[in-house]
């Protein structure tokens, strides 16, 4: 398409990036280009559109836009990726101080993988530090937040910006350079991470670096790929105690954070293609005859359980870390405060299932999650609630990866129908056999929902800014 050519309807356009220097010889760049009535048709259908909210997950890191016809010639933009800068908390009044958005062109192949930059900026955190004593575990989900998120409560939504930095940190401290020897690995020490990743004084210590591996087996020749290919186990967190008794006392009891990122691996991708459900392994107790057993997404169940010889599984190191905190703190107040973004939140959904499963004196259990994708099945949900474990979700209504996998049955769902892919209105024999397919998933504790579209300092959305973590956390700042 030339640059003059004016188009005479809308086009969706998803533009192959950059690739790394030493595949530039052999790959070209190339669009495909989806007319809008091919888009209509392919719509048509809820199972096609189940598809391609799907497929959009899994490719989430393309730049996807659109070019709308005017009465002047248009031209077709390259493909951009966005950095947003600036993101400032002050308590109680919490509202940014300054917002912009930089479009960066893409650099390396590595970035496709990740197309947002996690520049060195960190999230600023003012203190006029809100005491909270005996009413943490309202904060914490005990009630559920029943009054607190619409509106949202200003010490809640402080409470979720501070959350979500510890994702931040995780994100800055990941070294995403493919072409280095240390690909995957962990940028900093424990004794420096949060200092060095923009999280100064927060009165926590980093205790436990976690690693997730894949657990897909590589053909021998894999070995000879490039390393954003071939990782089978990367750095995905940490576990950071609260330590500071200044920060004990007003949080009002000792906070344990563990905080994982989101999808950086080639491996890892092609796990979250493994969309089918998988039952737990040792489930505890057993569904009712009418039930399903619970089941959870195939790909992050093996990112959580699977390991090499040399590295033990995610599931392992947080199991050991746990048992040595509960041992040295458990006769005291404690909350444990498991945090992530994309993959990383479909990750601190299993682990809470994990610790409260494991663990008959585990503490208080609370996941707050940024654009996590469905996890679980209704019976899934249902052990999640029985344990006592709460989930926030925290949910921009333009993000597609909040929407897939799968597709919810009406009947198990409290939101509304334009939110996800229902099959509405079946029998229940139909519903049986939908069940069967292992696709019917469920939506798991409260959900707070925003919408980028309709935050005026962001501009130039897509599939992938509409999903970072920096648009997630700019949301909960305006709202």
């Amino acid at each position: 398409m030339s640059d003059s050519k004016k188009l005479s309807q809308p086009e969706w356009t998803l533009s192959r990036l950059q690739w790394d220097e030493d595949m530039k010889q052999c790959i070209t760049s190339t669009n495909l280009i989806i007319s809008f009535q091919e888009k209509q048709a392919f719509l048509s259908s809820s199972l096609n559109l189940s598809c391609l909210l799907f497929s959009l997950f899994f490719y989430s890191s393309f730049v996807i836009f659109c070019t709308f016809p005017t009465a002047t010639t248009h031209t077709t933009r390259p493909a951009q990726h966005v950095s947003i800068r600036c993101c400032a908390l002050t308590e109680p009044d919490v509202r940014p101080l300054k917002m912009s958005i930089d479009d960066q062109p893409l650099k390396t192949w590595g970035h496709l993988l990740n197309p947002i930059d996690y520049d060195t900026t960190p999230f600023i955190f003012t203190s006029k530090a809100v005491r909270f004593g005996n009413r943490w575990k309202e904060y914490q989900g005990i009630q559920n937040w029943e009054g607190l998120l619409d509106p949202l409560d200003e010490n809640l939504r402080g409470e979720i910006l501070r959350y979500g930095s510890f994702v931040e940190a995780a994100y800055r401290s990941f070294n995403f350079d493919s072409s280095s020897p240390a690909y995957g690995a962990c940028r900093y020490p424990k004794s420096t991470l949060l200092d060095r990743s923009g999280l100064h004084q927060t009165g926590y210590r980093l205790t436990r670096h976690l690693r997730a591996t894949s657990g897909i087996q590589l053909p021998s020749w894999a070995e000879m790929a490039p390393s954003w290919v071939a990782t089978k186990s990367s750095w995905i967190g940490y576990v950071a105690v609260c330590q500071d008794k200044e920060e004990i006392a007003r949080l009002g009891r000792r906070d344990v954070v563990i905080a994982l990122r989101g999808t950086a691996t080639g491996l890892e991708w092609l796990e979250n293609i493994r969309a089918t459900l998988s039952p737990l392994p040792n489930a505890h107790s057993k569904p009712r005859h009418e039930d399903s057993e619970p089941m959870v997404e195939t790909g992050f169940l093996s990112l959580y359980t699977s390991g090499t010889d040399e590295v033990p599984s995610l599931q392992e190191m947080v199991r050991e870390e746990m048992a040595r905190v509960l041992q040295a703190y458990g006769d005291e107040p404690m909350s444990l405060t498991i945090t992530g973004h994309s993959l990383g939140a479909a990750l601190a959904t299993l682990t809470a299932y994990d610790i409260k499963t494991t663990f008959k004196r585990a503490p208080m259990v609370t996941v707050m999650s940024f654009g996590g994708p469905r996890v679980g099945n209704r019976s899934f949900r249902s052990q999640l609630e029985k344990q006592g474990t709460k989930v926030l979700r925290i949910v921009n209504s333009d993000d597609l990866i909040t929407k897939v996998p799968g597709f919810v049955l009406e009947e198990d769902a409290e939101v509304s129908k334009d939110r996800n892919v229902y099959v509405a209105g079946l029998p229940n024999w139909v519903h049986k056999r939908v069940e069967d397919t292992q696709w019917v998933y469920a939506e798991v504790g409260r959900e707070l929902r925003l919408r980028s579209r309709s935050c005026p300092f962001l501009k130039n959305l897509n599939v992938a800014t509409c999903h970072d973590l920096k648009t997630y956390l700019h949301l909960v700042n305006y709202s």
